[in-house]
């Protein structure tokens, strides 16, 4: 049976995020253990978001924006701005801190942003690699047009294309753009998959998703999907866990003691300095 889930809703001072993942009803699908909708927002001039410095152990994240430019930093000396169809892809393994801001030009404007936030557990094999940062311009995913329908491979494998973004499982993850009236049949080749609404009335096999939901389909299922206006989503999922996965915070770990030592790496100022940044995210006292 599919799953329905309803995401919890965080209000960032009239930005609204949605988190989907981890829930009471999708703890995890493939890989993904974070799932998080970003706006849509309209900020004002002189407005945008201001993610602090901030550190991470254990997993992936991926930055996708359909609106919007964001400018990442982190402790690998990184500085790159995405855009609309960009993926950023940022391998934490044993430790990076990084910060996420509108750069100041783009806040000089009224300025839209909407996007996919998601992070990937590494498998156990490669918990502790070596940080890492990659950008991956639009034009350089794989593209695929049916009638009404355009898919942007993120990241893995999906309808037969694969993504140049480097994964350590296999992995799922595919934006899809449609019009109205349009039909897509899912891939059903990864183990696990969900897909969530961003924007717009879309059905699933005949049944209206609610917008800003997760549903979670059913293994090896063949599901059909229906547009009944323009419509933005997100495919994703991939190879389950290879083991259960421990979560506080920034930090994901098949580990309770290595988050533990993340937490006091954070507190003795040990994942190093990102150029331009002062701030920081202090450890929640939690």
């Amino acid at each position: 049976m599919t799953t329905l889930v309803a995401p919890r809703i965080h209000d960032l001072g009239g930005f609204e995020v949605r988190r989907a993942v981890p829930s009471i009803q999708a703890r995890s699908v493939g890989p993904f253990v974070f799932v998080d909708h970003m706006g849509p927002a309209l900020f004002e001039p002189g407005r945008g978001i201001d993610v602090r410095p901030h550190p991470h152990i254990g997993l992936a994240t991926v930055t996708f924006l359909w609106a919007g430019t964001i400018t990442h930093r982190d402790t690998l000396g990184s500085v790159q701005d995405i855009r609309p169809g960009d993926v950023n892809w940022m391998t934490a393994g044993r430790g990076i801190a990084h910060s996420e801001r509108t750069p100041a030009g783009t806040r000089e404007a009224p300025h839209p942003l909407h996007g996919m936030q998601t992070w990937v557990a590494l498998p156990k094999s490669h918990e502790e690699v070596e940080p890492a940062f990659y950008h991956h311009a639009a034009d350089s995913l794989p593209l695929i047009t049916q009638p009404g329908v355009t898919l942007r491979v993120i990241a893995g494998r999906g309808f037969g294309h694969e993504s140049p973004v480097k994964v350590f499982a296999g992995t799922f993850n595919v934006a899809v753009d449609m019009a109205p009236d349009a039909e897509l049949d899912v891939d059903t080749t990864a183990v696990e998959r969900a897909i969530y609404v961003l924007e717009g009335k879309l059905q699933l096999d005949g049944a209206d998703i609610p917008a800003q939901h997760l549903v979670v389909l059913d293994r090896g299922a063949r599901h059909k999907l229906r547009a009944n206006s323009i419509v933005k989503a997100m495919l994703f999922g991939g190879e389950p866990l290879d083991a259960p996965r421990h979560m506080w915070w920034n930090f994901v770990s098949s580990s309770k003691d290595r988050i533990e030592q993340a937490k006091q790496d954070w507190l003795d100022d040990k994942y190093g300095k990102i150029e331009g940044e002062t701030e920081f995210i202090p450890l929640p006292d939690r």
